[in-house]
């Protein structure tokens, strides 16, 4: 027997708003039923979980415990630009001049996610080398 990933809860102070900033991220819909002002809010992923935003009263005040990585279609500095105009916020740039690395942004409410190079952003580099895991994110 396992267990299967329903949802990625993501603890937020304003639910409808934060699933708005992640329904752009991901180009995927609200869920239906989800209107402003809802306490609880989904982002109905294509594959996978969903993204679950749950409002809580208390802010977030230190590192995330849990954070997404994302591989964009398009080039990863072409991504970082798209995101920081949906209002995410730029955190640490770990890009380095060879083409690998990470770019750290967060998202409205501060919860850090990693831009990853995307397929084409690593099939252009020559040597082939680089983790294909998303990187732990810096402390706050």
């Amino acid at each position: 027997m396992v267990s299967v990933l329903q949802n990625v809860a993501i603890a937020c102070a304003d639910a409808y708003e934060l699933a708005r900033f992640w329904s752009g991220v991901t180009g995927r819909p609200l869920h239906p039923n989800d209107r402003p002002g809802d306490r609880e809010t989904q982002v109905l992923l294509a594959e996978g979980p969903v993204l679950y935003f749950n409002q809580v009263p208390e802010a977030k005040t230190i590192k995330n415990r849990i954070h997404l990585c994302l591989r964009p279609e398009t080039s990863r500095d072409q991504e970082v630009d798209r995101l920081l105009g949906l209002g995410a916020t730029f955190v640490a740039d770990h890009r380095n001049p060879d083409g690998s690395g990470w770019a750290i942004l967060a998202d409205p409410e501060g919860n850090e996610f990693c831009v990853l190079r995307s397929e084409s952003d690593r099939a252009r580099k020559t040597s082939g080398a680089g983790s294909l895991r998303c990187p732990s994110v810096l402390p706050s």
